[in-house]
């Protein structure tokens, strides 16, 4: 047994020694030592190289004043952004790179509704959804910016708008910011997509209500085989009833009786195009419905991305010139063209067209 090995039962002897990495730097300290007893580090070549600069840069004198603090340089307006920025999950663009946009677009989904069999508003829960939405956005917007709110016509879309529109300003006052609003109001490109009944076109959600109305009698009251638009309507309604995906059953499925999503996904760019000639540079908050929003999200990403949920949206930057945008839903970007669209049927922008017999 070894002198250093302890014993069973007896105390370790007491190290003396030095550890290996201390005596080691204890022996490069004496060899640098010069006369004057100052240690000389610039030839010390075993020490890194961001060792020996940091020393120098420590031992040189202070020839020039203290750098400015970038914050300090770039002004008080550039500050205020990023700390402002620093509030929410965007990143910020600086503030010359909004330039580049023509607009910048929300298409929002209504919040939380009291139900579809009639033309309902908005839920307490979906009043405060659209309000922190708006509360949200004034975190997000900067002074001298221009908000524009429109909506579909349907109540909930409206109220939707109206209570982004309540929590912006109550934003706004908070973060002590000055934009311009133009106020919420309807815009028939940005209505729910259409279905063809023997009252005419009506939103999917009034036609349902007419289904339903002579549902009954058709089924309890008469013989023979049930018009094709109701056939459509309920073939639409009992997916959503059976737990599937009616949404889906629209967009893959062509109906005679269903606006075609690919017009929906027209008349939605057409609206963009001419609120977009009204106010450039502007923001547009856009209430609308879900079918609408999701067909073009298709149209852009190439899939379906799922419905979105009470008032998440999709967002379409446009550059300038009008001739690309970027569409962006779910963490998923894509860029894609701006269709010019200079003619849609009259049935798509007049509210009052009746076909002809």
């Amino acid at each position: 047994m070894s002198a250093s090995t302890p014993t069973p039962g007896s105390r370790p002897e007491a190290r003396v020694d030095a550890p290996l990495y201390l005596a080691r730097w204890r022996e490069k300290e004496a060899a640098a030592r010069t006369g004057d007893g100052t240690t000389d580090t610039d030839d010390d070549s075993s020490l890194p190289l961001y060792l020996r600069q940091f020393r120098a840069k420590a031992a040189a004198p202070a020839t020039t004043a203290p750098e400015t603090a970038l914050w300090e340089r770039a002004g008080l307006p550039t500050q205020r952004a990023l700390t402002e920025d620093s509030l929410n999950k965007e990143i910020s663009a600086p503030p010359e790179a909004r330039q580049v946009l023509h607009n910048d677009v929300y298409l929002i989904r209504h919040g939380e509704t009291q139900g579809y069999s009639t033309d309902s508003g908005l839920t307490p829960q979906g009043a405060w959804q659209a309000h922190t939405y708006g509360h949200t956005m004034a975190k997000r917007i900067k002074s001298g910016e221009t908000v524009v709110f429109r909506h579909a016509a349907t109540n909930r879309a409206r109220e939707t708008a109206e209570h982004v529109h309540r929590g912006l300003v109550d934003g706004l006052v908070q973060f002590e910011k000055d934009i311009t609003i133009v106020e919420p109001e309807p815009m028939l490109e940005f209505r729910n997509f259409q279905f063809a009944t023997p009252g005419g076109l009506k939103d999917v959600t009034a036609a349902f209500r007419e289904f339903y109305a002579v549902r009954e009698e058709y089924e309890r009251r008469r013989t023979g085989d049930r018009p094709l638009w109701l056939v459509e309507m309920d073939r639409f309604w009992s997916t959503q009833q059976g737990g599937g995906d009616p949404i889906r059953h629209w967009l893959t499925i062509p109906m005679l009786h269903f606006e075609p999503p690919s017009m929906t996904v027209r008349r939605f760019w057409a609206g963009i195009n001419r609120l977009g000639d009204q106010f450039p540079g502007a923001r547009l908050a856009i209430a609308t419905h879900s079918g609408c929003i999701r067909a073009f999200a298709v149209a852009a990403l190439g899939y379906d991305p799922g419905e979105p949920y009470n008032t998440e949206h999709v967002r379409v930057k446009i550059m300038q010139g009008r001739e690309e945008a970027l569409v962006g839903y779910r963490n998923r970007i894509q860029e894609t063209r701006v269709p010019d669209i200079d003619w849609l049927p009259p049935w798509a922008i007049d509210e009052t067209w009746e076909p002809t017999s």
